[in-house]
């Protein structure tokens, strides 16, 4: 099964920072539309978020998301870690019948394999960091995207209570 927290978590805290920059409030309501996921997840994706300092919240009708610390000092590590928490990037087999070579020795040699698979990902996660994606986001862009109006945010924002 795809598990799609941090490609989902990433997008939220990216947003939260885009909007940060122009000036915008972000709610769960406005990040559920613009990540075209149900709102509950992306509440349940917040948690560990704001338990590592990665966004705080606000609660209340002006409440709002906001970066925990400055974008430049967020790497996509940080993100990764916190919502994958100890899930391995690859789940080994069960250990099976040693009936030869391979079966005695794969459960060991799978395992090597998937940690330094898993190392060589999180270095790369961590050589960037917030700051970094939104300015090659920025530096890339192809869309023709228009900004979602105000009386359209207020609607989404009662929609969601």
């Amino acid at each position: 099964m795809l598990d799609y927290r941090f490609p989902t978590a990433l997008q939220m805290v990216l947003s939260v920072a885009m909007a940060e920059q122009l000036g915008k409030r972000s709610t769960s309501a406005i990040l559920a539309y613009g990540l075209e996921a149900n709102p509950s997840f992306i509440r349940k994706l917040m948690v560990p978020l704001t338990r590592d300092g990665i966004i705080v919240s606000t609660l209340g009708r002006t409440g709002s998301i906001h970066l925990g610390r400055p974008a430049a000092e967020i790497t996509l590590r940080d993100i990764y870690t916190s919502v994958i928490e100890d899930k391995k990037l690859w789940a080994s087999r069960p250990d099976v019948a040693p009936r030869c070579l391979v079966s005695a020795n794969l459960c060991w040699y799978f395992k090597s394999i998937a940690e330094e698979a898993e190392e060589a990902s999180l270095k790369v996660l961590e050589t960037r960091t917030v700051a970094d994606a939104l300015a090659e986001l920025k530096k890339h862009d192809t869309s023709s995207c228009e900004e979602l109006p105000e009386l359209e945010i207020a609607e989404l924002c009662k929609k969601a209570r």
